[in-house]
């Protein structure tokens, strides 16, 4: 039964789950985290003292901004109409009642707001009796969303039941009427796999560069060594991104299109999100252990390097951007460890400088939008507006010495030894020319709102410039075979 009218019986509203889409434990972990990672160490030790006190230490060092928290809307539109009918508004919730006081004070609708302190715990018996006591024994209807608020339904008047569980709102409705509830659809594979960024996994195929350049593709083992590199990579990638977002949330929820991320919008549980991150990367180790000794080596700098730029080298200016070169590059060693080769110095060199110039880019079209917005500062990052110009010039002069370091080494004497017609490779220069500067121009303009790697993924314009390089390199490589295909008066 849903009782619509307003009422004058109190309305008592937890927190995790039921006015904002996600926990604010959890979330608090990660904000810790995120400011040391040594905490992590701390939290057993807090938690032998009891819930109560994990959540007061962790309140006390880390801040979980009231105002980005991913709410209800539809609730807190609802909890505005039962305010302004004159209604008594009590937020009752187990998180730590610092949390509890800045979401009270962020909405402005709460006449009172408990939560847990340093000593007690405010779930179920407790906030059942805190929430008596607060009221005189008078009646009152309660929001929640799972089977710990049943008891709490049992000795209210009505529910008002959000997002539950269809077993627990059963529950609920058995024990008390039910006043209004709220429903919400979810999908969690599917925001899992979007939390997962595969589209981020073309990233990977540089994996299968030095298997083309060594000539290797049309050798089985090797091949299906750099298939399994791939997969390894995939899943380590998109472990570090959902990490990545759990402690990136308040900084995301700041992002224009950032701020819809499964985490940061509450479509995602923290908690799944953490499962999903051990598993994604015991896996990848799981298929690195059967690739060669250097492989697995390799990874594991990935990872490291990794981690350390979502945790502090993404923050430092500059050094940033060179960490991000340096990980596309360690896809290529990365592969040729899988097929046990030595990457040539050319391409390492090649790789730095290209990829330093996209990472640039990605920088310079996020500073883009914080300048159209009026702000000076790119959230979470080290660069400002005023860096823009600086930026556009270290990234040109980075692309060109790419296509500088593809002259030297179309010049080599190795391509000499290695193509049937090595002059052929020169038209590769003009093409690199035009890619990198056209990229550089879309983005000056503003044109540029993806990362480079994926805009570039997505680019027509691209692939046709692939389809034409990959011609001359084959015409390059097999002379022999196409002049049989061409009339004798062009030869």
């Amino acid at each position: 039964m849903n009782v619509n009218q307003p009422n004058n019986k109190a309305l008592v509203v937890d927190v995790d789950g039921t006015l904002i889409r996600t926990d604010l434990l959890h979330e608090s972990v990660f904000a810790l985290l995120k400011k040391n990672p040594l905490f992590l160490f701390m939290l057993p030790l807090w938690l032998l003292r009891g819930k109560a006190h994990l959540k007061q230490e962790i309140a006390r060092r880390a801040d979980v901004p009231a105002s980005l928290l991913p709410y209800r809307d539809e609730l807190v539109e609802y909890l505005r109409e039962q305010k302004a009918a004159g209604r008594r508004l009590v937020l009752a919730t187990a998180s730590n009642e610092r949390y509890a006081q800045g979401i009270a004070e962020h909405l402005g609708i709460f006449d009172d707001a408990l939560g847990s302190d340093g000593e007690q715990n405010l779930s179920g018996a407790r906030k059942l009796a805190r929430v008596q006591s607060l009221l005189d024994g008078e009646g009152f209807a309660y929001a929640g969303n799972a089977s710990v608020d049943v008891p709490i339904w049992e000795a209210a008047d009505a529910a008002v039941i959000v997002d539950a569980p269809a077993s627990v709102a059963r529950a609920a409705a058995r024990v008390t009427k039910v006043e209004r509830e709220f429903k919400a659809s979810h999908n969690y594979l599917k925001a899992l796999i979007v939390a997962m960024r595969p589209h981020q996994w073309m990233k990977n195929v540089l994996i299968f560069v030095p298997l083309v350049v060594a000539q290797m593709i049309d050798e089985p083992r090797a091949l299906y060594q750099a298939v399994l590199a791939f997969m390894a990579f995939s899943a380590c990638a998109s472990s570090v991104y959902l990490l990545n977002d759990l402690l990136d949330l308040s900084s995301d929820r700041q992002h224009p299109s950032k701020r819809f991320r499964p985490f940061a919008a509450g479509d995602l549980p923290i908690s799944l999100g953490v499962v999903a991150t051990f598993v994604l990367l015991a896996v990848s180790f799981v298929i690195a252990y059967s690739l060669p000794p250097f492989f697995l080596g390799v990874l594991c700098i990935y990872y490291v390097f990794t981690m350390a730029y979502s945790l502090w080298l993404k923050r430092a200016m500059f050094l940033d951007a060179l960490v991000l070169a340096g990980l596309y590059t360690m896809r290529l060693i990365a592969g040729a460890a899988a097929i046990e080769v030595v990457p040539s110095f050319w391409l390492l060199a090649f790789s730095i400088f290209i990829f330093l110039s996209l990472a640039l880019i990605k920088r310079y079209s996020e500073l883009v939008v914080v300048d159209a917005e009026g702000r000076e500062k790119l959230v979470g990052r080290a660069y400002q507006t005023v860096d823009m110009e600086t930026i556009v010039a270290l990234g040109a002069a980075s692309g060109y010495l790419a296509v500088l370091v593809m002259a030297f080494y179309i010049n080599s004497e190795k391509v000499f030894e290695q193509y049937q017609r090595p002059e052929m490779l020169w038209l590769l220069c003009p093409m690199m020319l035009y890619w990198i500067s056209r990229m550089w121009f879309l983005t000056r303009r503003g044109d540029m709102h993806d990362d480079p790697i994926v805009f570039t993924i997505k680019d027509r314009r691209t692939y046709s410039l692939g389809l034409i390089a990959a011609l001359v390199l084959f015409v390059a490589d097999s002379w022999s075979v196409v002049r049989q295909f061409i009339p004798g008066y062009f030869l």
